[in-house]
């Protein structure tokens, strides 16, 4: 199946075709859950939510956005910002359970990746410093996302923005650097 055909499915699952959504979902599922492991390995063992849950919320999700979906790049950045969201709105049940004892702490490895360097925070206070950051820059806060949360490469989240790589590799560099001293803030 090519890119128009994936293109086809995802407006008519946006429409509410269930068949074009059980289409949809056989044809992405391998590439949202392998996102989804990717977190969950930046988080560690100890989180209670799991990849195949994160996977099938957001794409549930994904059919409330009222897109028109552009490219599977698309498709991808806004099935990020709902794994983010659900994530998100976990964190924060979790938190109001045992009033921050139940937060996770995950490492954005990314963040240090030029440098060796890691950091360890808990995942509402990534949240809230991209936020912040989306105050100050929204393209720095969206390339962080889809660097973070979608996995995408440097080219493809530069095409998802219509930005060139250039671009792309000065946001994420910026963002990095104003994301690690935000969250030492914090921490």
């Amino acid at each position: 199946m090519d890119r128009q055909q994936t293109l086809a499915l995802l407006v008519r699952f946006r429409g509410g075709d269930r068949a074009a959504e059980d289409l949809l979902l056989e044809r992405v599922y391998a590439e949202l859950h392998a996102i989804a492991d990717r977190l969950f390995r930046k988080e560690g063992g100890s989180h209670t939510l799991q990849p195949t849950v994160l996977v099938h919320e957001a794409f549930l999700n994904l059919a409330g956005e009222g897109v028109d979906w552009e490219s599977r790049t698309h498709f991808l950045c806004i099935a990020a910002k709902c794994m983010r969201r659900v994530l998100r709105e976990h964190a924060r049940a979790r938190g109001a359970e045992k009033r921050g004892g139940g937060l996770r702490r995950v490492t954005l490895v990314d963040v240090g990746r030029d440098t060796g360097d890691g950091l360890d925070f808990d995942l509402e206070a990534l949240d809230q410093a991209l936020e912040k950051l989306a105050g100050l820059s929204e393209r720095q806060s969206q390339v962080v996302e889809l660097r973070f949360f979608a996995d995408l490469s440097i080219e493809e989240a530069a095409q998802a923005l219509g930005v060139s790589t250039g671009t792309v590799e000065n946001d994420w560099r910026f963002a990095r650097a104003w994301l690690l001293r935000e969250l030492q803030q914090a921490g």
